[in-house]
């Protein structure tokens, strides 16, 4: 569907035009301002995503809203977007968070306003536009310019040795990306064209496609992250600040999984049911392993960053069963622990405005001091261990109903992570929460004010809509989750 109102065009640029301009014009000396500018140029990205979810056509696996205009005519390079069930979801969601995010540094970033709002507005406009990209090579430029404001963010606001995590996150995901530029010339000299939708019927024999789905493999494993190459992620979330912690969770990490989605199933898809084993093998051990290591750690935001990978773990094993209720489930995980995590992030963000320590040691007692903030809290880390009518349920849910039906075995240890997800969260919980109070810091901590209340609540109000609620969620997504997989079940190996 071809719609004469560019609205992908205005998710994206909206916030990188405010951003750019704040850049031009902001500074500490009008901050105010700079904050204001910040927050319209966010709410306009995100009005500018409601009419993709109200007008959109759940019956169809077709692309939605495609906007289409040369770029590089030489190449046939062309800005090219478009959006289907499988994407529209994390368009709405990444403009919806970076509401959250510039109301959660209102009054927390005091030094280089200007700057910090850019970074997250840009960055923004640059996610959309992974999410919504059809041209291979727009795609790739999008992808690899969303580390640029997130390496600013950590590298300038970060903590004590945000430097060397700044490096770390950047290195990473800059290395794990550059086989994929090389995939990505491969498929154009094959084809003849960038388009990602003409890429998804190329033939290739099977040792091109092994090659395609492992160059492809090392960008998209590292963005999750997939254990082994998840070490990057707890230092970029103990170093980031509260906002880059809250949109490398929410967003960032979503943007790997998302590219399997988008890129490798499609256009290599019997590389990747013959690999599917293996994937699911990573999985299973980010699920029970990562689950394990995040039971250790004395650092809130480590133990939080841990279980990201362990959740995200189960969105890659939604993915390769090739079930439709696997894939579904994947998807709306996805979905919800953009919420969960976000929420999880903000609220150790209110904790160490307070008392400048993530130590878990450092607390108890704070509900006597924080009854708000405790019973918020508490919603969400139930919802970060998988509690029935939270969005952190429907997820996993589906995707062991999914696995169930591929292998029990498989659905037996994957059902593992409900009981380590209670473990760790609660654990957590208890110790920073209840209890008598610790010490003279906690017995002087202020419950959260208007603005941090109201922005957990709707954070608060998304989990539960979406938990008791899943509808409207895995409606958008059934249909292009049915042609992907029906797509993925003919083979494309070249004769």
């Amino acid at each position: 569907m071809t719609t004469s109102v560019s609205f992908l065009s205005a998710a994206i640029w909206i916030p990188i035009l405010a951003g750019l301009f704040i850049l031009a014009f902001g500074n500490d000396r009008n901050g105010a301002v700079v904050r204001t500018v910040s927050l319209v140029g966010a709410l306009g990205g995100f009005l500018a995503t409601i009419p993709l979810y109200t007008r959109f056509d759940v019956t169809s696996a077709e692309m939605q809203f495609v906007e289409k205009m040369p770029w590089i005519d030489r190449f046939g390079v062309d800005y090219h977007l478009g959006v289907d069930g499988i994407s529209v979801w994390f368009v709405l969601l990444t403009a919806f968070i970076t509401v959250v995010v510039v109301v959660a540094g209102w009054k927390v970033i005091e030094e280089r306003v200007a700057g910090y709002m850019a970074a997250f507005l840009i960055l923004s406009g640059l996610m959309v536009g992974v999410f919504s990209a059809l041209d291979g090579l727009l795609f790739y430029v999008f992808f690899e310019a969303t580390l640029i404001p997130m390496y600013v963010i950590i590298g300038i606001w970060g903590g004590p040795n945000r430097v060397y995590a700044a490096f770390k996150f950047f290195l990473y995901t800059l290395l794990g990306s550059l086989l994929t530029l090389v995939a990505i010339i491969f498929l154009y000299l094959k084809s003849g064209t960038f388009s990602i939708l003409e890429w998804h019927q190329v033939p290739l024999s099977m040792s091109e496609q092994m090659a395609i789905f492992f160059a492809f493999l090392l960008a998209f494993a590292v963005k999750v992250p997939m254990w082994p190459v998840h070490t990057w992620l707890p230092d970029a979330h103990v170093e980031a600040p509260t906002g880059g912690s809250v949109v490398l969770a929410a967003i960032m990490l979503k943007l790997g999984a998302y590219g399997f989605l988008r890129l490798s199933l499609p256009i290599v898809p019997d590389a990747s049911q013959a690999l599917s084993g293996f994937m699911i093998t990573l999985s299973l051990i980010a699920v029970v392993y990562i689950g394990l290591v995040a039971l250790v750690q004395t650092d809130m935001k480590k133990l939080v960053a841990y279980s990201s990978i362990a959740h995200m773990g189960f969105v890659t094993l939604g993915f390769f069963m090739f079930e439709q209720l696997g894939m579904q489930g994947g998807i709306v995980q996805m979905i919800s622990h953009g919420f969960i995590s976000g929420a999880m992030f903000l609220c150790i963000g209110v904790l160490y405005d307070r008392m400048h320590s993530r130590r878990i040691a450092d607390y108890g007692g704070v509900v006597n001091t924080m009854p708000k903030f405790a019973a918020l809290f508490m919603l969400f880390t139930m919802a970060n261990a998988g509690l029935p009518a939270t969005s952190g349920f429907v997820g996993e849910f589906m995707v062991i109903l999914g696995a169930v039906k591929f292998n029990f075995w498989i659905a037996a240890i994957a059902s593992t992570t409900l009981i380590f997800g209670a473990a760790y969260s609660l654990w957590m919980y208890k110790r920073v929460v209840f209890g008598e109070i610790a010490n003279d810091e906690v017995r002087a901590l202020k419950d959260v004010d208007a603005r941090e209340f109201w922005m957990l609540a709707v954070l608060a109000a998304a989990v539960l809509a979406m938990g008791l609620w899943p509808k409207p969620f895995t409606d958008v997504s059934e249909a292009s989750v049915r042609a992907l997989l029906d797509h993925v079940a003919i083979s494309k190996i070249a004769e």
